[in-house]
């Protein structure tokens, strides 16, 4: 290890925390050996199909917000891969998924994004008419097909919520939701996600592989290179990995500075910013420096409540530290005790040389803006949708979007064969495991 600074990490014990809160202890990851990750599983079109044929149609996928279809009739229409899928809201409360697509020619019946579909679903093309169950209503001519019906109505599929999430999956025969999240539930409930309101809905497309940009934030190891800066706000070695059955987390250390830096003479300007954004004035602070992650979580513990922030499910790491849990196969969950940046990624139709990206973030309001918005709804953030580099997306995602195209045309090179992954990429050997499991039939 490059450390010219030894420090211990004090971190909460599992005694400490609060019952029913995020499990603490460490379990590793298993024993995966330390072989060569194929560069094929990035670049190759056949491997991309085998993922699309045994891994995606199988899988639980993230497919928007409950909150954002709060009536009936309204509806999130996503995309994953060739398909698209309707979230649609129904006359008793519940929330159904359908494919997005006409039984007559194959149509489109709704544009990608969130909508209101008034009393059903019409396609634009021929006039075909659906229920917002997905039945079948009304066929113009019917006479006009002596074969009568294509069937009852829209295929519908397994869907379900989580985390004030929806979720659906292509895999009509999916295991129940909860069973396929198997810990996770139990380790994000407690920051209460459905508090949260949404600040920002952006796609990016990137020249990469899914993976690739997977890969990108499952591990720390690339901070001290690709984000030099973040090794004054945070701890990139003291980094807990754990590996679950097919899901895996780890968990960063802020506040504090890099066993890769000196001590400066004062406080780095990102933990001021920090201590700024609990309540802080860096300037009066008198405590030892080299202890200002845990006189973040001290003050942020006595004062969250007068700030209007419900602290008490959370242990006291948790209220600095970054806990980063990779959903599989393509969700990335940055969790803080006031903030969430999930990332979802997503795999191009046919080019395995290509993605898209989404960044949704999202806080616990202020009190002031509780009270702004007590009487009258809370205004959504709109999608937008860029292309890789035409617009910055903050510091380090661009410092990531910067590397992942030149990472891609390198896994085409004679000259590369594959992955050789170290320690501090363990997830990224899980998760690789995880995957061969599906592609190889190894996965109930």
């Amino acid at each position: 290890m490059d450390i010219i600074r030894p420090q211990k990490i004090k971190r909460v014990s599992p005694a400490a925390a609060p019952k029913g809160g995020t499990p603490v202890a460490p379990v590793g990851w298993p024993d995966m050996g330390c072989g060569l990750i194929p560069k094929e599983r990035y670049i190759s079109p056949a491997f991309m199909q085998a993922e699309w044929d045994r891994m995606w149609t199988r899988v639980w996928l993230l497919g928007g917000r409950e909150c954002d279809i709060p009536e009936p009739g309204d509806f999130i229409a996503t995309e994953i891969g060739r398909e698209s899928v309707l979230l649609v809201r129904q006359q008793d409360g519940a929330i159904k998924a359908f494919h997005n697509v006409c039984l007559h020619r194959g149509n489109r019946l709704a544009d990608i994004g969130l909508g209101t579909a008034d009393g059903g679903f019409r396609c634009s093309y021929h006039g075909w008419q659906y229920d917002l169950d997905g039945r079948l209503r009304h066929m113009p001519d019917p006479d006009s097909f002596p074969q009568g019906r294509p069937c009852a109505g829209i295929k519908a599929l397994p869907c379900d919520i989580w985390g004030s999430f929806v979720w659906f999956s292509l895999d009509p025969d999916a295991v129940p939701l909860r069973d396929y999240l198997g810990v996770i539930p139990a380790h994000l409930d407690p920051y209460h996600f459905e508090r949260m309101v949404q600040t920002r809905d952006i796609t990016v497309e990137w020249d990469c592989n899914w993976k690739t940009a997977v890969d990108a934030f499952n591990e720390s190891y690339h901070v001290q290179a690709t984000h030099p800066q973040l090794l004054w706000y945070l701890d990139d070695l003291n980094v807990q990995i754990d590996c679950y059955d097919q899901h895996s987390r780890y968990l960063v250390p802020f506040g504090c500075i890099s066993q890769r830096r000196p001590y400066p003479p004062e406080i780095p300007l990102p933990i001021k910013v920090m201590m700024r954004e609990a309540g802080m004035d860096p300037a009066a602070y008198q405590g030892d420096r080299t202890r200002i992650r845990e006189a973040i979580q001290r003050f942020k513990r006595a004062h969250g409540a007068e700030q209007g922030k419900d602290y008490s499910a959370l242990n006291d790491d948790q209220l600095t530290d970054d806990y980063n849990y990779l959903i599989f196969p393509n969700v990335t969950f940055n969790t803080h005790a006031d903030d969430l940046m999930l990332f979802r990624h997503r795999p191009h139709p046919s080019d395995p040389d290509k993605m898209l990206f989404d960044i949704w973030t999202f806080e616990l309001p202020s009190l002031e803006d509780r009270e702004k918005y007590r009487d009258r709804p809370r205004p959504r953030p709109r999608h937008r949708h860029y292309r890789g580099g035409e617009k910055s997306l903050g510091l380090v995602i661009d410092q990531d979007g910067g590397n992942l195209p030149q990472v891609q045309r390198g896994m085409h090179s004679a000259g590369f064969s594959g992955l050789w992954l170290g320690e501090q990429e363990a997830r990224l050997r899980h998760f690789h495991q995880v995957l061969m499991d599906y592609i190889d039939g190894r996965r109930p």
